[in-house]
């Protein structure tokens, strides 16, 4: 026993209205219509729903009960439906980025706030983490896209947004904090705090050190750059870190001075999965993010638009 919406509609409107021709009008369809899917639907029910004469309707008992359940049904269809519109032009849903720590703390909360300001029914997920797990992420489709670093390939495109600078973290009273810049050699005469190998930071580092000829093995190392800060902090040695990462040290007793000869940056992309469109959802936050992008906002010290 399949009752159909339309059946289900019609037979609402006319219950609402005890009238055929009031909820004809009200559905613009014919009254003959109207009346064969109300009969159609009394017969799958094997119940008389409406009481007729020439002037009156009237709803039987059942007819009662199944007003309550068809308004039901019709009001979660339509409602189902709307939420389906606002999904397909990108009203509703969720957006998953991936992304590294540095970029979810400091880069994306005021475009996430304009984000939600313009599509409140838009949810946000961050995903962050190091950036092979970023973007990992990607291409498996738990996330939308990823804001990270590493190189194209074939699976995935990037498009440059953010370049930062690096620069050395050095203890407020350790003597290279008097020095307007700081060298890659002098910095490695220095006991060397790390972050661990799988982060993208040590990988740069690593590369510039090498540039240098200075590959000696860091003091001490650590997986989360807040406890680098804190070692730093304490006296322990110094480290290099990218400008967009410096909020993420804490607020201990160090400096920072720009890192030269060579002058090292970081580029941060926003990585998508090649010839895959993205959802709708997902590409109006890349426009919120673009239109950031276009009123140059401001950005921390050492971090500019690429």
């Amino acid at each position: 026993m399949d009752s159909t919406l339309r059946q289900l509609t019609a037979y609402a409107a006319v219950a609402r209205a005890a009238s055929f021709t009031a909820a004809a009008t009200h559905l613009h369809v014919s009254q003959s219509s109207l009346s064969r899917a109300v009969a159609d639907l009394e017969r799958q029910l094997g119940a008389r729903l409406l009481e007729r004469d020439t002037r009156n309707v009237e709803l039987t008992a059942a007819g009662t009960e199944a007003l309550r359940i068809a308004e039901q049904i019709v009001n979660a269809h339509r409602s189902g439906m709307k939420e389906l519109e606002r999904f397909l032009l990108g009203e509703s849903g969720t957006v998953a980025v991936a992304t590294l720590p540095s970029v979810a703390a400091v880069l994306l909360p005021q475009v996430i706030l304009d984000f939600r300001r313009q599509r409140p029914q838009v949810a946000v997920q961050l995903m962050d983490g190091l950036e092979q797990s970023v973007l990992s992420r990607v291409l498996s489709g738990d996330a939308d896209f990823a804001i990270t670093t590493g190189e194209p390939s074939g699976q995935l495109e990037h498009r440059p947004l953010v370049r930062d600078r690096f620069v050395a973290v050095l203890p407020q009273e350790h003597p290279l904090a008097e020095r307007a810049e700081v060298t890659w050699d002098e910095l490695a005469r220095e006991p060397f705090l790390a972050v661990g190998p799988a982060s993208s930071v040590r990988r740069l580092t690593d590369a510039a050190f090498a540039q240098i000829g200075a590959g000696s093995a860091p003091a001490a190392e650590a997986g989360n750059v807040a406890t680098v800060g804190g070692l730093v902090a304490a006296g322990l040695g110094v480290t290099a870190m990218p400008a967009l990462v410096l909020p993420l040290l804490g607020t201990g007793p160090f400096v920072h001075r720009p890192l030269v000869e060579p002058t090292v940056h970081r580029r941060l992309d926003i990585a998508v999965r090649a010839r895959r469109p993205l959802p709708l959802a997902a590409d109006r936050f890349l426009e919120t993010l673009q239109e950031f992008r276009a009123r140059r906002h401001e950005l921390p010290p050492g971090v500019t638009w690429a």
